[in-house]
């Protein structure tokens, strides 16, 4: 089961959400968003309605009013408490009045409370939001809509105050009461080459000379089967720029809206490096819990998440260098270690760990990810080698203030990097255990390939350490920058970096010009990068920058009602009053005083209805009798209801879908390819294991099985199946029979990489550089001559210079 964000009532009762609109802004790499949602009660009695829906969690959500009968009532944002004692005692006196607030445990959920809906009245409740867009590695900027909220799985211990715990009801698609409609307009001076989506779109239109600007719409009919995504691809894309926005000068010039602020984006260059002889520890903790047997994406065949990962990790463990230390954990409800402690990579440790993988199952029930994140922390460290963790969930966790601030405790110790796989994904706990660990997120959905991804994160540890990192402004007298985003601690290369200041002091003439200059250190080598820029700053009724500016110190400051600490709570709050911004200490309240009489009598609550999406059959299983009160994914995946009072034990309700679990389809989404040959997502998909004759989707990854530790070749029977040659055929042409043949092997093999697999090389990028530096070493005297003979013989065009001088 899905949730989707929409009003739900009881069986047979109206629904006062009638639709949701959107309109989306983009320029450049920021999103401007206003969604409005439109009630109307058609009962007889007035009804309080409570939505709950998803949002990405870089949104900062500054504006939140109503329109109630032609009259617009436009929110204050105020102290969390005092916001609920505003809306209760309004509620109390028979006022009309709206609520909008983060949820208590992460920071991507969002509810909104409509109280006193009279009968027959109509209500327009619009939010307003904006956001930073990342850049994919093909240069696309993502926007997305978030559309679907799964289940969430309840950590043991914490809180059971969040707003994913209230039980709603569930209905199909055909009969959600409520629609959605978006209209987009996107703009770039560097002109946009082209726009794609997973859903169905109306006829984009272009503007401008060199399509600056474009239009499009949602097609009519959008189900909540999938979250909304554009993929835009503009003409340049790595620029480096400063943009300066006008302050509100009706503010006081201290706050954060009171001065210019400016958003500065750097593309380092940063040159590529040998890495260290200390190549680190790699912890891969891999998510086994019954969600992770859903299919990828909802085309026919697809494969399952958890296969899907287990191909990914099998070719991150082909990837590993010689010398490091590794260890995987498989959790869900519990967790299990592979190796006591993390151990040296080598043939026989990699053997056992693949044979570990290859009997991974979907199977482990929840997702409690905080145990084992615990666990590896108290583990000691291998000395000389820095710890790296890469975590592959589906991210359906409640609390993921608590999982956040466990990881940032042990920030100075290790980098996280993180992969969300699939539909509703927390965004809150993927992107946050990285932030605060200085590593880096990742995304995977539709029918993006994971390996990709991973193997650019596992490039990215690999990466020496960038030092000294700085930035250094060069004003004009009487002028100076405040930094309002954190310190910058770590760069990796191909990275877009966005930071913002605040401008304080005596703004020069408009033809004036500052420059700016990020420094850092490489290997003992300084580098810098600098950019000049107008200092005229720009008006912008919505104070786009200056808002994005206080986002990015409360992701930093704030971690949840219960986590964060005194002092930095009274910062987020100084923060989230000043700029408007929504933070979990903060919320939107509106009343509307103005009605002829108060409502009398009780109110009617109404749970906006979440439409049920069929995903695949949970594996059963028995749970500890301890975790009973949990509510398991895999379960939870066809529809549990669950009632709870603070005095009766918990009531399970099972509501098993009529059809027969084997018919039981995805929720995921589709997306299309991106256009780039370069791109490995346009590769074909592959399965882990291969039974009979190797066909053509399956021999990378029965080439890649083959390849040993140490980065080389066995010439056998296996190989020459890949190869599609006979293993006499192959042997004969070996031009020196004194030749080592596993040095003749690995000749062939890297060659077929280049000529067959050449569109997903960043997928075996890393192991064909273990395999050419084995060459090199064990080759000898011979080896320029194998590399000839191997490209006569397997009739390649490849430069011999891959193998080195």
């Amino acid at each position: 089961m899905v949730h989707l964000g929409g009003l739900l009532t009881p069986q047979e009762k109206s629904v006062p959400l009638k639709s949701i609109s959107v309109t989306l802004s983009v320029c450049e790499f920021v999103a401007g968003v206003s969604s409005t949602l439109n009630y109307k009660n058609e009962e007889e009695v007035p009804l309080e309605a409570f939505f709950i829906f998803p949002m990405d969690e870089d949104s900062a959500v500054y504006s939140f009013e109503a329109m109630v009968d032609g009259k617009k009532i436009k929110a204050e944002l105020q102290d969390k408490m005092t916001a609920h004692t505003s809306y209760e005692n309004a509620i109390i006196r028979g006022h009309q009045a709206f609520l909008l607030e983060e949820d208590m445990c992460s920071r991507d959920v969002f509810c909104c409370n409509v109280g006193n809906l009279l009968p027959g009245s109509q209500a327009e409740v619009t939010l307003k939001y904006v956001q930073e867009l990342p850049l994919e590695a093909d240069g696309a900027v993502r926007y997305v809509l978030p559309a679907v909220l799964n289940p969430r799985y309840q950590l043991s211990g914490c809180s059971k105050d969040s707003c994913l715990n209230t039980k709603t009801p569930v209905v199909s698609l055909e009969d959600l009461p409520y629609t959605i409609s978006l209209v987009a307009t996107i703009s770039s001076q560097h002109g946009i080459d082209r726009i794609q989506s997973n859903c169905s779109l109306s006829p984009i239109e272009y503007l401008g000379d060199n399509k600056t600007s474009a239009q499009v719409s949602l097609a009519d009919g959008h189900k909540f089967d999938r979250d909304v995504e554009f993929l835009i691809y503009y003409s340049a894309v790595h620029t480096p720029s400063v943009v300066v926005e006008m302050g509100e000068p009706t503010t006081k010039p201290d706050g954060v809206l009171g001065d210019p602020a400016a958003m500065v984006t750097f593309y380092p260059n940063i040159p590529e490096a040998q890495p260290s002889i200390a190549c680190g520890e790699f912890i891969f903790l891999m998510d086994c819990s019954g969600s992770m047997q859903s299919p990828m994406n909802k085309q026919r065949k697809s494969p399952l998440r958890i296969e899907v990962a287990k191909e990914t990790l099998t070719l991150l463990l082909k990837s590993l260098p010689l010398g490091c230390y590794f260890n995987i954990y498989e959790f869900g409800s519990t967790y299990e270690a592979f190796f006591p402690n993390s151990v040296e990579y080598a043939q026989s440790t990699m053997e056992e760990a693949l044979r570990r993988v290859k009997l991974m199952r979907a199977n482990l029930g929840g997702t409690e990810i905080l145990t084992p994140l615990q666990h590896i922390y108290k583990q000691p460290s291998v000395p000389g080698h820095p710890l790296q963790i890469f975590v592959f969930t589906d991210g359906e966790v409640t609390d993921t203030f608590t999982v956040a601030r466990e990881v940032k405790s042990h920030y100075l110790r290790h980098r996280c990097f993180s992969f969300g796989i699939g539909e509703g994904v927390s965004t809150s706990l993927i992107k946050s255990i990285a932030r605060v660990s200085r590593g880096a997120s990742e995304f995977i959905t539709g029918k993006e390939r994971m390996q990709a991804k991973a193997l650019r994160a596992l490039k990215r540890s690999l990466q020496p350490v960038v030092d000294d990192v700085s930035l250094r402004w060069d004003l004009p007298d009487g002028l100076s920058a405040k930094m309002l985003s954190p310190e910058q601690t770590v760069l990796f290369r191909g990275q877009r970096l966005i930071l913002y200041a605040q401008l304080t002091g005596t703004m020069p003439p408009a033809e004036a010009t500052g420059e700016v200059c990020l420094k850092y250190t490489l290997q003992g080598e300084s580098l810098e990068n600098k950019v000049t820029f107008s200092l005229q700053p720009k008006l912008d009724a919505n104070l786009t920058i200056h808002r994005l500016a206080a986002k990015s110190f409360l992701q930093i400051k704030d971690m949840g009602l219960r986590e964060t600490t005194a002092g930095d709570k009274k910062d987020v709050v100084k923060v989230s009053m000043e700029s408007g911004v929504i933070s979990s200490h903060t919320a939107f309240i509106a009343v509307n005083k103005d009605l002829n009489r108060p409502i009398q009598g009780p109110l009617s609550p109404r749970d906006v209805p979440r439409p049920l999406l069929l995903r695949a059959a949970p594996v059963v299983q028995s749970f500890p009798q301890q975790n009973g009160t949990e509510l398991l994914k895999g379960i939870r995946s066809f529809g549990i209801r669950m009632k709870q009072s603070r005095k009766k034990p918990l009531v399970m309700k099972l509501n098993m879908p009529k059809r027969s679990l084997s018919c039981v389809k995805s929720s995921g989404r589709q997306k299309g390819c991106p256009e780039k040959p370069k791109l490995c997502g346009s590769a074909k998909k592959t399965s882990v294991e291969t039974q009979g004759p190797v066909v053509e989707d399956n021999r990378l990854v029965e080439l890649i099985s083959l390849q040993k530790a140490d980065g080389s070749w066995d010439l056998n029977e296996g190989l020459a199946l890949v190869l599609g040659m006979k293993l006499e055929d192959i042997q004969a042409a070996l031009p020196d029979k004194d030749a080592n043949s596993s040095s003749w092997a690995t000749v062939l093999a890297v060659l077929w990489l280049h000529d067959h697999a050449k569109d997903m090389e960043c997928e075996w990028e890393l192991l064909e550089r273990k395999a050419v530096a084995w060459i090199r070493i064990h080759a000898g005297s011979v080896r320029h001559e194998l590399v000839k003979a191997a490209i006569g013989f397997m009739k390649s065009s490849v430069d011999p210079a891959i193998f080195g001088p």
